[in-house]
Parts: C-alpha cells; sequence; structure tokens
C-alpha cells in the first residue's frame, strides 16, 4: 500500500521533470546542465549524514537519480 509521502515523492519527480523538459525545450538549459542539476542532487543525498534509517534512504534517493542519469538521454527520459 503506498503512503502519503510515497505519493508527494512521485508528484515532485513528475513535476520536477516537466520543469526540467520545458527548460530543455525552451532553451533555458542544455542537457549537459540539466544532468548537472541531477548530480548535483545526486551528491546531496550521498553526503546526506543522519541516522541509519536516514542515511539508507538518502541514499536509494542518491540511486535513483544515478539510475537515471545512467539510463542516457536524461532530459527525455525520466
Amino acid at each position: 500500500m503506498s503512503t502519503a509521502s510515497e505519493h508527494a515523492g512521485e508528484a515532485a519527480l513528475s513535476i520536477c521533470e516537466a520543469l526540467l523538459l520545458a527548460m530543455n525545450d525552451r532553451g533555458l538549459l542544455p542537457e549537459h546542465e540539466i544532468v548537472g542539476v541531477l548530480r548535483d542532487a545526486a551528491a546531496t543525498h550521498e553526503n546526506a549524514i543522519g541516522t541509519e534509517f536516514e542515511t539508507e534512504r538518502h541514499r536509494a534517493v542518491a540511486d535513483l537519480i544515478n539510475a537515471i542519469i545512467a539510463g542516457g538521454d536524461a532530459v527525455r527520459r525520466f
């Protein structure tokens, strides 16, 4: 069963994807800068500290972001 937090996370990912795609489509950010934004976000979670539970959650978020980047055309395929 999904929780409200999971729904909020999925909504946030969808909104961010739409914003990044729109910025790329309108020439506001080139793909390499969008990938840089994703790398910065992943690094933030990779370097986060906290309890073991918090660290595991941050690691999972970083892994997801890194998978998006590794998948290739990050701007067109979240």
